[in-house]
């Protein structure tokens, strides 16, 4: 008796009952991305460690304790399944030139992975839909991004998504605040609980989006970043609130928003839901202006996001699931000579742009016709000998009274275009 091989936890089938809303969602995004002007990269899963340990962060959780690495076998390099794609973006932009004509608007998607604890929304492979603004500063830019993920979550019908946003300022501006995070928490050593004591020499500012209610009153009372910023970065912020009232964008400021990746600086945001539980953000995201000098590029602003496909779908509401889409004729064959014929009929009939399911069972004439039924499709296509003789087909409406009939591939063509056509308009 042999055991069924498994997927790997946390990495997940689509099954095709489940793949026309996932095809919803890729196709409403894209379209999305497409009116703003942003156009498709498409970076490998497979990344040098080190992009990730200079762009990311070599402290953060995800370099510490989250990627899938591995030496390849090979020529001994260090290499890491991606587990976010702003950096592999910006070291392909850098690669390849890409700003040497202007500025850039991308979009990517694909599968990220991380080896976190699964749970629901949150897997070890999930999947992202991404748009970077690379060589524009802000805060035009920053709030571009953020109508345009407004315009997202209307195209999919998502409601009830908000809007959170702060300023962690400069890098200078933070190193100030760290040194007077740590020291405030080095006070309260006896309220840390583990990964707060791990993170305090290494990541203090990540305590603050701890969700550990043991802490949140102490965390509460710590020093906030907001008072450490200089004049230039409150301007911006401001700026940045300015324009998402001018666009009549509800939001809300979060201080102990901070996000987990070294690069980040200025605005920082995520859409979150109440009906996601903890892993309440379906979009997160900011600006990133020191990362190209961090993969060994010139200064270069950068802002974009990321969204959360698997979070997404799970806010689609069951009423605006699309149906899977039948196909527009089954065919049903039998006899000598038929399954040729059939095979031509259906060729000819997908040239003329027609969704065809040919039957290859071998089944029984009834047994395919209850097939053929069950499709959905909304006719039957008969081939027996008599139509094989004939060169023709024989078409049963099966969504309507309506009488069989017989013709041409050609005529066949002419009567689907009357309905079928009508019913795709």
């Amino acid at each position: 008796m042999s055991n069924k091989i498994q997927a790997i936890r946390g990495m997940n089938d689509v099954l095709p009952d489940e793949s026309p809303l996932w095809e919803f969602f890729e196709d409403t995004v894209r379209e999305v991305f497409r009116c703003y002007g942003y156009r498709n990269i498409r970076t490998p899963i497979v990344e040098r460690t080190e992009l990730f340990v200079r762009g990311v962060g070599e402290v953060t959780d995800i370099v510490e304790k989250e990627m899938y690495s591995f030496t390849d076998a090979m020529n001994g390099d260090e290499l890491s399944l991606r587990p976010e794609g702003t950096a592999p973006t910006v070291r392909a932009v850098l690669e390849h030139n890409l700003l040497y004509n202007g500025p850039q608007r991308l979009w990517y998607s694909g599968p990220l992975f991380r080896h976190e604890r699964p749970q629901k929304g949150r897997y070890r492979q999930y999947h992202t839909f991404g748009a970077e603004v690379l060589g524009l500063p802000g805060p035009d830019v920053d709030i571009e991004l953020l109508v345009m993920a407004r315009r997202i979550w209307k195209a999919l019908g998502i409601d009830g998504v908000q809007l959170q946003i702060n300023t962690i300022g400069s890098s200078a501006e933070r190193r100030v605040f760290r040194a007077q995070l740590v020291s405030y928490f080095e006070s309260h050593l006896p309220l840390l609980d583990e990964d707060a004591t791990r993170r305090l020499q290494t990541n203090p500012l990540r305590i603050l989006d701890s969700k550990n209610p043991a802490m949140q009153n102490m965390i509460e009372a710590a020093p906030r970043l907001m008072d450490t910023l200089g004049e230039t970065s409150r301007a911006n912020f401001e700026a940045v609130q300015s324009g998402l009232r001018d666009a009549g964008i509800a939001y809300t400021v979060n201080p102990r928003l901070v996000r987990g990746l070294d690069y980040y600086n200025l605005t920082v945001f995520e859409w979150v839901s109440d009906r996601l539980g903890a892993q309440s953000a379906i979009c997160s995201g900011g600006r990133y202006d020191g990362l190209f000098e961090q993969l060994g590029g010139k200064p270069t602003p950068g802002c974009g996001f990321g969204i959360g496909v698997e979070r997404a779908l799970l806010l689609l509401e069951e009423g605006k699931m699309p149906s899977r889409k039948p196909p527009d004729a089954y065919i049903a064959h039998h006899g000598d000579g038929a399954a040729q014929f059939a095979m031509r009929a259906a060729e000819a009939l997908r040239d003329r742009d027609y969704a065809v399911v040919l039957d290859c069972s071998g089944a029984s004439f009834k047994s395919q016709m209850k097939k053929a039924d069950g499709s959905g499709a909304r006719y039957a296509i008969i081939i027996g000998a008599d139509e094989v003789a004939a060169q023709q087909l024989s078409i049963k409406p099966l969504r309507e009274t309506a009488e069989q009939t017989r013709c041409t591939i050609d005529g066949a063509a002419a009567l689907m275009i009357n309905t079928v056509d009508s019913k795709r308009g």
